[in-house]
């Protein structure tokens, strides 16, 4: 597939439309949006990456999940490390628990169902969460664990 610049564009927005939730922005809710935008463009990205090389006769899963890792796993494992080490500093001992499991739960792209499972009453402020925004790359990892079989029946 070829670069596409409106993509990009859409990407830019959908990230900038979080951004801005997340500063508070007033009359600004909707950022969530970004979210689902940012899943629909990757969805179809990865789809018509898998369409073509399955049609041209060259889709491998080995080689799909093999750059889906190397593309995503060096930035995940470099802030999961500075994360640690900022924590290691700022959080109570308690805390760094929740934080350790959190971190290993984000490195097996599982932190959705973790946070899904923790989130209720007693659960603790989300800033005692640091790698809670991984919980969309848990989603989209698991997306493409799934998905090229299921495009490719």
């Amino acid at each position: 597939m070829n670069y596409r610049p409106d993509i990009d564009g859409l990407r830019a927005i959908a990230v900038l439309a979080v951004v801005i939730f997340h500063l508070g922005v007033p009359g600004f809710q909707g950022g969530y949006v970004g979210v689902d935008v940012f899943f629909v463009i990757s969805g179809y990205l990865i789809t018509s990456i898998i369409l073509a090389q399955h049609a041209e006769g060259r889709f491998y899963f080995t080689q799909f999940y093999a750059r889906r890792v190397r593309r995503l796993f060096p930035p995940l494992i470099a802030t999961v490390l500075a994360t640690t080490l900022g924590c290691a500093v700022i959080l109570e001992p308690y805390d760094m628990i929740a934080y350790g499991r959190s971190a290993v739960a984000t490195l097996f792209s599982v932190s959705n169902i973790l946070f899904f499972s923790e989130a209720g009453y007693w659960d603790s402020a989300s800033e005692l969460k640091p790698l809670l925004h991984t919980w969309s790359l848990g989603v989209e990892e698991q997306f493409y664990l799934l998905w090229p079989a299921t495009a490719l029946t």
